[in-house]
């Protein structure tokens, strides 16, 4: 597809969503202002890499996760890329101290060793908005890095085709954030994980997290979480070692159609699997706590602890975590 129908495109489907939900506008979502972004949904069959026979396996090797919940630490980094585009990160991770209750502001790290997620946020939206589901990431075991985008954020110009330069802010503030790891002082000195890094966004983010596996593919990336993404801007073309896929997604979406996310996910090449909501919308359950929410946050922290620890008795209590209480399937690939 040429860039500029794809950028028109692209602008049409991120302009509703500003409309939508992606804030923290928790309320009834107002009827989308452009047509409901669908694509044709290609063959299920899972297509191999070229020059490939098989799904290839991921590079992480096997590991064991943390088996216990940590306290979440909470801090923000001030980095801009290029002296032009002001990325002001938000930092959740695992915490020494009692597990539960809010996020200690500059609270010390525990020990160990933890893999990062970088997260990328909707239109018009903040890291903070999502922050119930993130702080579960980070009790979890895993520093969680989310940059607030100069354009594409709450209280930015709205420039939705800024979304097709986020790609390039999540590598830079990657590189910034693993730096950390060898900074003499910093709280997180000796306690990241270089070598195991994923990256989730939703919506805008999930265009932005689809970008970094494809038309700007970070090599660095083992795993992928997306919500409600879809590919246009971006493409499907998925490149590089084998890093495992979670599309997370709302069958009622209103304004990525479901058909455009299977599209996309249909289109990985490596381990995958799409958690789909039949009552799902655009993804304002992500926002705020309740049974979808656990739902989701169960099943991809599992996720990620197979994906990023390599913890197979993770992988294998994903099916039970996506099937409580009927609220969503899975197609599961990996």
């Amino acid at each position: 597809m040429p860039r500029r129908v794809a950028s028109a495109l692209l602008t049409t489907a991120l302009l509703t969503v500003a409309v939508a939900g992606c804030s923290g506008d928790t309320g009834p979502a107002p009827q989308a202002a452009g047509p409901q972004v669908t694509a044709p949904t290609p063959p299920t069959q899972a297509t191999a890499a070229p020059g490939q026979g098989a799904i290839p396996a991921p590079r992480v090797p096997a590991g064991t996760a943390p088996d216990r919940a940590f306290a979440v630490g909470v801090r923000q980094l001030k980095l801009n890329r290029d002296g032009t585009r002001p990325l002001p990160v938000t930092l959740w991770y695992p915490a020494a101290g009692k597990a539960g209750g809010q996020p200690e502001r500059s609270a010390d790290a525990a020990g160990g060793k933890f893999p990062v997620v970088m997260f990328s946020h909707g239109l018009n939206a903040r890291p903070a908005d999502y922050q119930t589901l993130l702080t579960r990431w980070a009790a979890a075991g895993f520093v969680v890095a989310a940059p607030t985008f100069p354009h594409t954020s709450r209280g930015g110009d709205g420039n939705a085709l800024d979304v097709l330069n986020q790609p390039a802010d999540v590598s830079y503030v990657l590189t910034k954030v693993l730096a950390l790891d060898a900074r003499a002082g910093d709280p997180l000195r000796g306690r990241l994980a270089a070598d195991r890094v994923a990256a989730a966004g939703h919506s805008a983010g999930g265009v932005t997290t689809i970008g970094l596996f494809t038309a700007r593919r970070d090599e660095r990336l083992d795993a992928g979480v997306v919500f409600a993404g879809t590919a246009l801007g971006v493409g499907t073309a998925f490149a590089g070692a084998a890093a495992p896929q979670l599309f997370v997604h709302g069958e009622a979406d209103e304004v990525v159609g479901y058909a455009a996310g299977k599209a996309v996910y249909d289109k990985v090449p490596w381990p995958k699997a799409m958690l789909s909501l039949p009552k799902g919308d655009h993804g304002r359950a992500l926002l705020s706590d309740g049974a979808a929410l656990r739902v989701v946050s169960d099943t991809t922290v599992n996720f990620l602890r197979w994906s990023l620890y390599g913890d197979a008795s993770a992988k294998s209590r994903i099916p039970a975590d996506a099937a409580r209480n009927d609220i969503a399937t899975l197609d599961n690939r990996l």
